[in-house]
């Protein structure tokens, strides 16, 4: 089984490959917290984004199963645990942090976690924060590591839920007054999204079922136990605002393309009665045209004229009266 002090020997190459983007950490004991180290000091070591060389060390050096690595950066994985001779691999779910660019989809991604005897590795497929924000418990031992990260997983869940609420409401009140259907297609995203949250968030649920079941192989004590069962509360929590968004969100979908095809409706209705208002006026125009001189030259007399004119602005008129009388 490889330790931190045996990848030292490895620090030349790991100047070869200044691109890498390794983290190392250890636990300060006495304020409960990750803090930054050297390499030899490590307890828990973080690959964000591991290119072939990382991949080739955590499979030489650290023992792990090609298939495993894989899976913890594959964003379709489901969370899983699994036990090995000298390491357990746990792979749980989380959001990516939201882009502009990828218009109201809010997606998902894998986190590779193997736990060895005195030293954690966690592998990530991208450079996201990975201890930020605070947790009601402290760290005394990797154990505590691998709660937080599932803490912090479940935390990320539940912002996003809270941000497609919010951009659900917005969306709601612009689809009110729009006759364009992109409102109506970023809703149908923003259901997208939900379904993948919830996979996640209950794909989760089940690691930490079996987290639970194996909680003395993992190394976890008595209050350790107990803060799993907390974050599991959490989790199940996170689970029923899911569900309850997506059913809200699916339910009021077709009353939503319905109120987009009202507007519509009313837009071609108004330009209906505007059609026949100028129509009306037209024929008015039409009929006396070919028996009404134009007031040229000066001699003849000008009111028949402004009489037409006045003819046809007032059926024009009357047209929108009475859409107005009979609320067409």
């Amino acid at each position: 089984m490889a330790t931190p002090a045996d990848e030292t020997q490895t620090a030349a190459a790991d100047s070869s490959y200044p691109d890498r983007q390794r983290s190392f950490y250890r636990i300060d004991e006495e304020g409960g917290r990750l803090v930054p180290c050297a390499q030899g000091e490590a307890q828990v070591i973080v690959y964000n984004s591991p290119t072939i060389e990382d991949e080739a060390d955590l499979l030489d050096f650290h023992n792990i199963d090609y298939h495993t690595l894989q899976s913890s950066l594959d964003p379709d994985e489901l969370s899983r645990l699994e036990f090995e001779h000298d390491h357990a691999a746990l792979i749980f779910k989380r959001p990516k942090s939201f882009c502009a660019d990828d218009n109201f989809l809010l997606k998902l991604t894998s986190t590779g976690v193997f736990l060895y005897e005195d030293y954690l590795v966690v592998v990530m497929p991208d450079d996201a924060p990975l201890f930020e924000g605070r947790v009601p418990f402290q760290m005394h031992s990797i154990q505590d590591v691998i709660l937080r990260l599932l803490y912090q997983s479940i935390s990320h869940f539940e912002g996003h839920l809270k941000a497609i609420n919010m951009l659900s409401d917005s969306l709601e009140r612009r689809i009110i007054t729009s006759m364009e259907t992109r409102y109506l297609l970023n809703m149908f995203t923003l259901e997208k999204s939900l379904i993948y949250i919830l996979n996640s968030i209950n794909s989760n649920a089940a690691l930490l079922d079996k987290m639970k079941l194996a909680a003395e192989k993992l190394g976890l004590d008595h209050d350790q136990t107990n803060i799993l069962d907390d974050i599991a509360i959490e989790n199940q929590q996170c689970l029923r605002r899911s569900e309850i968004y997506s059913q809200v969100i699916a339910d009021l979908m077709d009353a939503r393309a319905s109120i987009v095809s009202h507007n519509l409706n009313i837009l071609i209705k108004q330009f209906t009665i505007w059609t026949i208002a100028i129509m009306l006026a037209n024929l008015v125009v039409g009929v006396f045209s070919m028996n009404v001189k134009l007031p040229l030259p000066m001699e003849v007399e000008m009111w028949p004229f402004y009489l037409i004119n006045i003819l046809a602005l007032g059926s024009a008129i009357g047209v929108f009266w009475l859409s107005r009388v009979r609320k067409w």
